[in-house]
């Protein structure tokens, strides 16, 4: 049996995780659902999301949409309780240096850092946000992870990258030096966020339910710790409409 949390399971916040886990855990039993005593923070990602022995893990909306979608079952999305957002939706961050002038346009033929190529918040959200105008990010830094991508912008190595929102609220919450070194320059449009899935077969309803029973029980203070405002449910039609941009024509990965 597996269960992951790991898209936002930083090291600061991962006793906070712990204990949300464990009380996941005994309302799964009261379900009759058998589940792992603890959360798996090694091995690939699309293993876990793949695995029949998993019980609960989360995605990105990107991979459940290109990939995932049929093959798993979707449980629920954790609502963050982001500004300008619906209940359980995100956004991304675009950020550039603090003392970096203009617009997100002013960006466009400069260097986008982004996390993955199979990434909503962090590729797919900054070049739909950029398509609206008719215009794409063309020149691009792969760096792996979110962090990665703010630390390339800070040191200059890239000059924008879209940052995952409860992301951008932990690099300021945890990395502060890190964030006093970026400017916003505006979000992109909300779309659905990261879903919780189980494998293909299981209880899906019954998992949702034993989340929302561990969320209700969360303390205030790992409740505040991890953003977490409850519980929405998102049909996966509205993952499948956000659209999927082509993959980078140009990769330089950072060193």
């Amino acid at each position: 049996m597996i269960a992951s949390l790991a898209m936002y399971d930083w090291p600061h916040v991962a006793a906070e995780h712990d204990r949300l886990w464990q009380l996941v855990r005994a309302a799964l039993a009261e379900e009759g659902i058998e589940a792992p005593e603890a959360l798996t923070r090694n091995g690939s990602l699309w293993t876990i999301w793949e695995s029949p022995a998993l019980v609960l893990g989360q995605t990105c909306g990107m991979p459940y949409r290109t990939r995932l979608h049929g093959h798993v079952a979707l449980v629920a999305t954790l609502d963050y309780a982001l500004p300008d957002a619906p209940s359980g939706y995100y956004y991304s961050e675009l950020v550039t240096r603090a003392d970096e002038p203009g617009d997100v346009i002013d960006f466009i033929d400069r260097t986008l850092a982004f996390n993955g190529q199979d990434s909503q918040s962090g590729w797919a959200a900054p070049q739909n946000h950029v398509a609206s105008l008719g215009l794409k990010f063309s020149h691009t830094r792969h760096t792996g992870a979110h962090r990665d991508s703010a630390r390339a912008v800070a040191e200059g190595r890239a000059d924008i990258a879209a940052i995952d929102a409860v992301t951008w609220r932990l690099i300021q919450a945890h990395m502060p030096k890190l964030a006093a070194k970026l400017r916003v320059i505006t979000h992109t449009a909300p779309t659905p966020g990261l879903p919780l899935i189980t494998a293909k077969g299981r209880d899906a309803a019954a998992v949702a339910r034993a989340v929302a029973a561990a969320l209700a029980a969360l303390a205030p203070a790992d409740r505040a710790a991890l953003g977490l405002a409850g519980l929405a449910a998102i049909p996966p039609e509205a993952y499948l409409a956000v659209p999927t941009p082509a993959p980078p024509s140009q990769d330089v990965p950072v060193n």
